[in-house]
């Protein structure tokens, strides 16, 4: 049933990304959408009130990538030029426009609580950028304190140029059952999944894949990861080491994976179809 919908004329909504709800509380009224358009701008849509609440146009290139910080009071966005800008949905200004990723298209800007001192710098947020051109940074921030730290910068090796390869993006996501890990897929030497420790400052494992993987989720009930391929497959892998589960069912590339924040269902999309998963056992 569709329940709300809201139309941005001759613009193209490119990226978006629901406000997180307030701890303890579940209400109409933190329901928010933050979408990022073509022409570089966002805008922040109350879906109780079905109106826009907020225009901001903190980029001159298209957006690519969006989402919210962990508290919901900032939001963070990159663009095809590489650009992450950092803006306040209760005051409409840009705070912060990091340039480290430019020239390459943002693909994935993700955040997650974190407590302070855990890597020797202050913040009670991490976040992550992800560059088409295989890197990868991560930031610690105290959005009141005006603090954003750089706290690794990684970079993965690929063949040279691929002519005429349609190079799939970099994706990266913090694992939510490996305290100071990240996971990252993209077009590299071989076709696998890397984890990285924060800590030790390097891979501590390779889990293998039949294809690069052109979508990448996280479970945040338990230790599984979705990864969506060119080859209209679903890809179940129980990590670290459990036998892949595949999954047919798609017309096309399966360009989204995205678990509920139950883990107990995943959506994912491919060119003409949202299939809705659901995880028994």
């Amino acid at each position: 049933e569709l329940v709300v919908q809201f139309q941005v004329l001759n613009q193209s909504c490119q990226c978006l990304a629901w406000k997180p709800r307030p701890l303890g509380l579940w209400g109409a009224e933190s329901q928010h959408v933050v979408a990022g358009y073509s022409d570089g701008t966002i805008r922040v849509f109350s879906v109780s009130r079905t109106e826009m609440e907020l225009k901001m146009h903190p980029h001159s290139a298209a957006l690519t990538a969006i989402t919210y910080s962990t508290d919901g009071e900032m939001i963070l966005s990159g663009g095809k030029d590489g650009l992450v800008a950092v803006s306040s949905p209760r005051t409409g200004m840009t705070i912060h426009v990091l340039a480290d990723h430019k020239g390459s298209p943002i693909t994935v800007l993700q955040c997650t609580r974190k407590q302070y001192h855990d890597f020797g710098v202050e913040g009670g947020e991490l976040w992550l950028a992800t560059s088409l051109d295989r890197r990868v940074s991560v930031w610690a921030s105290d959005w009141l304190q005006d603090k954003c730290e750089l706290l690794d910068w990684l970079s993965f090796p690929a063949p040279a140029d691929p002519e005429g390869l349609d190079v799939p993006p970099s994706l990266a996501a913090f694992c939510p059952w490996e305290q100071g890990a990240l996971v990252y897929v993209g077009f590299g030497v071989q076709e696998e999944a890397l984890f990285y420790s924060l800590r030790k400052k390097q891979v501590v494992r390779r889990v293998s894949l039949p294809a690069f993987a052109t979508s990448l989720s996280l479970s945040p009930a338990a230790p599984f990861m979705a990864l969506g391929f060119r080859a209209r497959l679903l890809r179940l892998q129980l990590c670290p080491d459990g036998d892949p589960q595949d999954y047919a069912g798609h017309d096309d590339t399966v360009h989204l994976c995205r678990f509920a924040p139950s883990g107990r269902r995943l959506l994912t999309a491919s060119q003409s179809a949202v299939l809705v998963w659901e995880l028994t056992g």
